[in-house]
């Protein structure tokens, strides 16, 4: 991969400590020079809030995931007026897991698409088997003007269903794998400046390091795949998906 490219990890789990620091350097040895670390209850979205301080080109969420929405939303959103936080979630619907019951899954997601459009900040959002509730949900609280639905994990037919709401695609390491035709087509039909890049690291690591723990420097790999589907040359993406990070999370004037 080219030394010369920027990318943006526009969305990982980076714990505070020293180890946030080696996971900061070694991305940007590997030309990631901006990431997101993101929340998902209250005590991770402080932690992602101490790793933005601490760390330049790192910049934060603060909100609850579907898998914590039993645990509510108090204490999260007086974050949002600290500007090292630049959106709301991750949030969203897990039909798979089912960790809080899906009523209060729907009522906590429904309160953070309120939050995006008081606080005027991105809404970041985990969807994962529930499709229709997640649209249904977005469509009467009215999409954000900054969405996107990260990890993406739909096929052509939801990525069209996003992108008519205005919505952005970020694709995670799930691109790399050999099962992901679906994922790869739908990553194909994006328009190049509709996409964002992700690790969702620790988690969900890209070919060849499938079975290790997922790090921000592997983005890079992310981007390649996606830049296959395309038919494209992954600096395309390097340079799209920075520009569309970067003003979807207002990072240059954060």
């Amino acid at each position: 991969m080219p030394g010369s490219l920027r990318w943006i990890d526009q969305h990982c789990h980076l714990e505070p400590g020293p180890a946030a620091a080696e996971a900061v350097a070694d991305a940007r040895d590997a030309g990631v020079q901006r990431l997101i670390t993101v929340g998902t209850d209250l005590a991770s979205s402080l932690g992602a809030l101490a790793v933005a301080r601490a760390n330049d080109g790192v910049w934060a969420t603060a909100g609850v995931h579907p898998h914590d929405a039993s645990g509510g939303l108090e204490g999260i959103v007086v974050l949002f007026d600290e500007p090292e936080v630049v959106a709301v979630g991750e949030c969203g619907l897990d039909y798979h897991y089912d960790h809080s019951p899906r009523e209060v899954q729907r009522e906590v997601f429904a309160a953070q698409i309120a939050l995006a459009h008081e606080f005027d900040l991105p809404l970041v959002v985990h969807s994962r088997e529930a499709w229709d509730d997640t649209f249904a949900l977005l469509d009467e609280g009215g999409v954000p003007e900054r969405t996107v639905f990260h990890c993406f994990t739909g096929g052509p037919d939801e990525a069209r269903q996003g992108l008519d709401r205005g919505i952005v695609l970020s694709f995670s390491g799930i691109v790399t794998f050999p099962s992901a035709d679906d994922l790869r087509s739908a990553a194909a039909l994006c328009p190049l400046d509709r996409l964002l890049v992700e690790t969702d690291s620790p988690y969900l690591a890209p070919v060849p390091h499938r079975g290790q723990a997922n790090r921000p420097a592997l983005v890079p790999l992310v981007g390649a795949a996606v830049a296959a589907a395309k038919g494209l040359e992954p600096d395309a993406v390097a340079a799209a998906s920075w520009a569309t990070a970067s003003a979807f999370y207002g990072l240059d004037r954060a």
